[in-house]
């Protein structure tokens, strides 16, 4: 498993396994080949959620995003 975390805060956004993390990165951009964190806001989740993403795992990210414009996130081992 791994941890999600809002990159901004520091806090944990919950644990997703390899092939939740592998979706991740497959359908998002990384703006270089370095880059381990990603943008998130509603728009991106309603993509993910389109292309097949886990139900709990487009759940998790709504919730981490709420009310703001987005975030974002990056992952460590948990």
């Amino acid at each position: 498993m791994l941890k999600l975390i809002n990159e901004d805060t520091g806090q944990p956004i919950g644990e997703v396994n390899e092939t939740e993390l592998r979706f991740l990165i497959d359908m998002l951009e990384e703006e270089s080949p370095e880059d381990a964190d990603y943008f998130i806001n509603q728009d991106t989740i309603d993509m993910l959620e389109v292309r097949g993403g886990d139900p709990a795992l487009i759940a998790m990210l709504r919730q981490a995003v709420g009310e703001s414009e987005g975030i974002e996130i990056t992952w460590e081992p948990a």
